[in-house]
């Protein structure tokens, strides 16, 4: 085991293997991101669940209510990122990386004992702070352990828990759900969590900190306030239903405004919070709008999925879950085989055939959202989506960091990661607004949710509303339920439309990416020091 992080691993100089070393230290950074990962898609398959069990009066909790323990998740994990790498240097990456999963653990623990949808959502907030410093500080780790000459190889490993969290989240919360409640879905991340810290405490090496950076606290004031309230408005879209709402205008625009100003100033500071400079390099930048296009309209479309089988084709939780596993599965079959034909190929000739199967696969999902599409139709698309996925993801992740410097490793991954939460928060917002929209906009589903609610909680449905809903089901006789699921099917069809919409679009910088061999990669690299 290396004795000290900050030193240059003997491995690097000597070959591209991932040694012993190596997988040991990446053996702790896997483990605390597979409980972040796999929190984040267990609780996708949950959101049916909230909605009824922690209802107040009988009475169902609107699905743009419920997807807050989502995004309120990644709006703690977008304003912790930025101030990771400063943290780090600070404190040294080993003890904030313990302090990380300590945090997170603790943010489940209080998740478990939750009594409303809003206590919830509070405490999925100090659960995503935890979770939101261990996927920077496990790129930190391991390119400083592994060197940036063997990246495709390191993304691969880290890949590792983006291929777990989908396969197993759905399943494992399907599981914990059907057989125990939902409190487990929170609980399971206790022994995971221990188990971790303590692995962490024994596997990393005690790092040399060496606070050489001053922390930016203009940046902060202007960046993590500005980024919470934008997102905060870009979110609150789907519960108001309009742009010109309020609720979404007002802390849009005032974060927004914070966001430039914090452009602005980012140029002054030697050592700003987020080090936009990086962006002079063109395949990084390059990089990051593919990855930013491709995460909003992927994880915004794939957050739907889980809630499609449950309330359309009627599957139980556990059920739900395993039918979603294939798209994991089809990730894992070829992630690997990307990882290592980034170390050999430039990722212009690699991403381009991910990207086939992404927009193939999602065609296909969004012509077989029909109550009566057999299941393996679906299964089979989404399988098509994974080997997309896989070929896709991380080898975007490597051109993004592969030409940057030495010193600008660290400061590449934060602010890679920090764009790619904005991305998924930005698609799942959007992508739920054009459900919700959709959903609202048929007669025979608002009709059905009223009477529903009339059987649950009848004190609390409007009489105008339930004599409309009773009209609406006369008029449709014996059509009615299978009119209510066909325009269901019908709204997550036209939402899985504006995802590929969306990819398509994203085709643009894909043919920017590099499609020749770049200069002095084949020379082993000195790992960075921590920024």
């Amino acid at each position: 085991m290396t004795s000290d992080l900050t030193q240059d691993p003997p491995a690097a100089a000597a070959d591209d293997k991932i040694t012993k070393d190596i997988l040991v230290i990446a053996g702790v950074v896997v483990l605390g991101m597979i409980m972040s990962i796999l929190d984040i898609t267990v609780v996708n398959v949950a959101l049916p669940t909230f909605q009824t069990e922690l209802a107040s009066d009988g009475e169902e909790i609107a699905y743009s209510t419920v997807a807050w323990t989502v995004t309120g998740y990644t709006l703690a994990l977008a304003a912790v990122i930025p101030v990771t790498g400063w943290a780090a240097d600070r404190f040294g990456t080993k003890k904030l990386f313990i302090a990380a999963v300590t945090l997170f653990t603790l943010g489940s623990a209080l998740c478990a004992t939750a009594w409303s949808i809003e206590s919830l959502i509070a405490f999925r907030v100090i659960q995503g702070f935890g979770g939101g410093m261990l996927m920077p500080l496990g790129m930190m780790i391991m390119t400083r352990t592994a060197g940036p000459h063997r990246m495709g190889k390191l993304m691969a490993i880290l890949g590792v828990p983006m291929l777990l969290g989908p396969i197993l989240g759905p399943i494992l919360g399907g599981l914990l759900i059907d057989k125990a409640s939902w409190h487990w879905v929170f609980l399971i991340n206790l022994p995971l969590g221990i188990i971790t810290i303590v692995y962490a405490a024994f596997a990393l090496a005690k790092d040399e900190v060496n606070p050489t950076e001053s922390f930016d606290f203009v940046g902060m004031l202007l960046m993590s306030p500005g980024l919470a309230l934008f997102l905060y408005g870009i979110s609150s879209i789907p519960e108001t239903g309009t742009v010109a709402a309020t609720k979404v205008l007002v802390p849009g625009i005032i974060g927004l405004a914070l966001i430039v100003a914090f452009v602005f100033w980012s140029f002054r500071p030697e050592h700003p919070l987020l080090d936009l400079r990086l962006f002079h390099d063109r395949q990084f930048t390059v990089s990051i709008i593919t990855m930013f296009l491709f995460a909003g309209a992927f994880f915004g479309a794939l957050l739907l999925v889980p809630t499609y089988f449950q309330q359309v084709r009627g599957e139980s939780v556990l059920k739900a879950g395993l039918l979603v596993a294939p798209q994991g599965l089809g990730a894992m079959c070829v992630m690997p085989i990307a990882g290592v034909l980034a170390d050999k190929l430039p990722v212009g000739r690699i991403v381009p055939f991910g990207f086939i199967g992404i927009i193939v696969g999602m065609a296909g999902l969004s012509t077989s959202t029909s109550p009566d599409t057999p299941i393996w139709h679906i299964c089979a698309w989404l399988f098509v989506m994974g080997l997309g996925m896989g070929g896709t993801m991380m080898p975007i992740f490597t051109a993004a960091l592969r030409t940057l410097t030495a010193h600008e490793v660290a400061r590449g991954s934060t602010l890679l990661n920090v764009i790619q939460q904005i991305a998924s928060s930005a698609g799942v917002a959007v992508i739920s607004v054009v459900l919700t929209n959709k959903l609202n906009g048929s007669d025979a589903v608002t009709a059905g949710t009223v009477l529903t609610e009339a059987q649950t909680s009848p004190d609390n449905v409007d009489p105008t509303a339930l004599q409309q809903a009773q009209a609406v089901m006369e008029s449709l006789g014996d059509k009615f339920q299978s009119t209510v699921l066909s325009d269901m099917g019908n709204a997550f069809q036209t939402s899985y439309v504006v995802a590929l919409i969306i990819l398509a679009v994203t085709l643009i910088p894909v043919a920017f990416l590099p499609r020749k061999k770049e200069e002095g990669l084949d020379a082993p690299q000195h790992t960075p020091m921590m920024h």
